[in-house]
């Protein structure tokens, strides 16, 4: 009998719940090799670059996290068509991300060796994860799990060629990349030493702040030190990486109560559901939404009773004056002409606007949200295309109005000092994009289906729609300009590109 990239029935498939990877999907050890993972893939140099020109993982680690899990269920998916069209929207995104590091050597994310490494590096860290655990994977389940892994290569870059046919050819390509090519470089610094330290809240705790950062304060570090002391030794070594006394007796501790949850009924844990409840805010119309409401409730009571009990606070819910800001910007337009909208315009431009949380917007965010836009909404290529465009003319508008000091980027000082420039005619294009992509039957309205298609299903959230139950183009694109201006907080597309 022939054997096809699907499997055939004498032999497990390579996609799909039956393969080897749809049985790691919803294992809770996965959270701890994927991020294993990344930080390998970090460490490569091209890679490392264009995490930190283009990704938003720092200012949005949450909304990253869920894009993550959505692209590789897809790649993954038993469906061929689905897997195809996964592949081109993740082939469209890294065609638009190349450049130099701050060494001036280039990168391109469509690099194919590259886009190997980061493959090779989910299957190495799915092995070790295993191995971490007690659980060591047999010879057989190991070549089955790499040749799913080739496969998804495959459905990439149309051939699995740039990594080793062999298994056993893999881990001497994995150990000499690990030697020769990895480094400590600043996307690995900020995921070690940034992102865990200062993870924001998703939106399900962005009411108990108090609570988040006290349990951040023990979590992070721990989560960072065990990361650490999972790395190959050789590149621990060569990255100067510290590992403190006993780490590795915890990370392993970890990894086999993690692994424990193998005993737990089927069906019990379930990653998209969890991730998408973590995404969901307690205005929600989604079902699950009561239950939310009930539980955030309750969080905030233990952040208010902890703060009583310590004078220690933090984390990432806004201060009182800052939410007496927005409702003043609210109110007044967002001029940015008194302390408190410039508050407002400030705090705007650090949830919204600085997409990749470097403290200045330039491309690299307008990219990002369209980005976003585009893989909420699953635009086709034209549409794609299409806001990309818009949102390339948008940057061109606010780098001639707003970056005084033609340093090539704006300032949080820069923005709030000319807010009202804003809402110019790209950014109407912009708006009137999203409109056409929603309003599929062209009617030039968008009728009560594509309502919900529009916000339950991409935003999470209602809008008030026009009488008739439908909601026109100039409503739509005035609720848009006025959320993007800084002229409205609090609006449906908060959890689009406010929200962590």
């Amino acid at each position: 009998m022939t054997t096809g990239t699907t499997g055939t029935t004498d032999e497990a498939p390579l996609f799909g719940p039956e393969s080897q990877f749809g049985a790691f999907f919803d294992d809770p050890r996965w959270a701890l090799a994927v991020i294993r993972a990344t930080v390998l893939e970090a460490a490569h140099p091209q890679i490392g670059a264009a995490l930190a020109d283009n990704s938003t993982f720092v200012a949005h680690p949450w909304r990253r996290l869920r894009n993550t899990f959505l692209s590789m269920r897809r790649m993954f998916d038993a469906d061929p068509a689905v897997r195809a069209r996964e592949a081109a929207r993740l082939n469209r995104l890294h065609a638009r991300m190349s450049g130099y590091d701050s060494r001036g050597r280039a990168y391109d994310a469509m690099d194919r060796a590259t886009r190997a490494w980061v493959v090779a590096t989910l299957f190495e860290s799915a092995v070790t994860m295993c191995r971490l655990s007690g659980q060591p994977l047999d010879q057989d389940t190991m070549e089955r799990l790499y040749a799913e892994y080739r496969a998804f290569l495959a459905a990439l870059d149309g051939d699995a060629a740039e990594l080793p046919e062999e298994l056993n050819d893999f881990w001497r390509y994995f150990d000499r990349v690990v030697e020769d090519e990895l480094e400590n470089n600043e996307a690995v610094r900020v995921i070690l030493y940034r992102l865990f330290d200062h993870l924001p809240a998703p939106a399900l705790l962005d009411g108990a702040p108090t609570l988040w950062a006290a349990g951040r304060a023990v979590v992070g570090p721990l989560l960072g030190s065990i990361t650490v002391a999972s790395l190959p030794e050789a590149y621990r070594r060569r990255a100067g990486l510290p590992e403190m006394p006993g780490t590795t007796a915890l990370m392993q501790g970890v990894y086999l109560s993690a692994g424990l949850t193998r005993f737990l009924p089927e069906g019990w844990i379930d990653p998209g559901a969890i991730i998408e409840t973590l995404s969901l805010a307690p205005d929600s119309d989604d079902p699950r939404a009561r239950t939310v409401t009930a539980l955030r409730a309750g969080m905030e009571r233990a952040s208010a009773l902890l703060r009583l009990l310590t004078p220690w606070s933090g984390g990432s819910g806004p201060e009182p004056a800052a939410s007496a800001a927005t409702g003043a910007t609210e109110a007044t337009g967002a001029t940015g002409a008194t302390g408190a909208s410039r508050r407002s315009a400030e705090e705007f431009f650090r949830q919204v606007l600085d997409q990749t949380g470097d403290g200045h917007l330039d491309w690299p965010d307008l990219a990002a949200m369209a980005r976003e836009l585009s893989t909420r909404l699953d635009l086709d290529e034209p549409d794609e295309t299409r806001l990309y465009d818009a949102f390339a003319a948008w940057w061109r508008e606010l780098q001639a109005a707003l970056d005084t000091d033609g340093d090539g980027r704006v300032s949080a000082d820069e923005y709030a000092a000319a807010v009202p420039c804003l809402a110019g005619p790209a950014l109407i294009r912009v708006a009137e994009v999203l409109f056409d992509a929603t309003d599929k039957d062209r009617s030039g309205t968008i009728d009560a289906d594509e309502h919900r298609a529009l916000f339950r299903t991409a935003f999470h959230r209602d809008l008030t729609a026009t009488t008739g139950g439908t909601y026109d183009r100039s409503a739509f694109v005035g609720d848009f300009l006025a959320f993007m201006s800084g002229r409205r907080g609090n609006s449906p597309y908060d959890p689009l590109l406010a929200d962590a």
